[in-house]
């Protein structure tokens, strides 16, 4: 898998601003290390399934997740940012 350029969806903007200092600061690391090796296995990559079908999903760390779209020139939007329950929200 390569990655492109990173585009965010508002919604993502929106869910970032929500978490804590030390949460939003793994996140920016996750990030920079997602561009350099987005098929390293501490990032847990994965297709998501059901009704969230063709959407990706990184962990941040045990309990934060990242739910990106791949688009087919090879640029990423990060959709949403949280804990596990936010696909609910997708």
């Amino acid at each position: 898998m390569k990655t492109g350029l990173i585009s965010y969806h508002p919604a993502f903007i929106k869910d970032l601003r929500k978490l804590d200092a030390i949460s939003s600061e793994h996140a920016t690391k996750t990030e920079n290390f997602f561009q350099k090796n987005p098929l390293h296995p501490s990032l847990r990559l994965h297709p998501l399934k059901g009704k969230l079908h063709g959407l990706w999903s990184i962990s941040v760390t045990k309990g934060i997740r990242i739910v990106f779209e791949r688009m087919e020139n090879g640029e990423v939007v990060f959709l949403s940012i949280g804990k596990h329950d936010m696909y609910r929200s997708l």
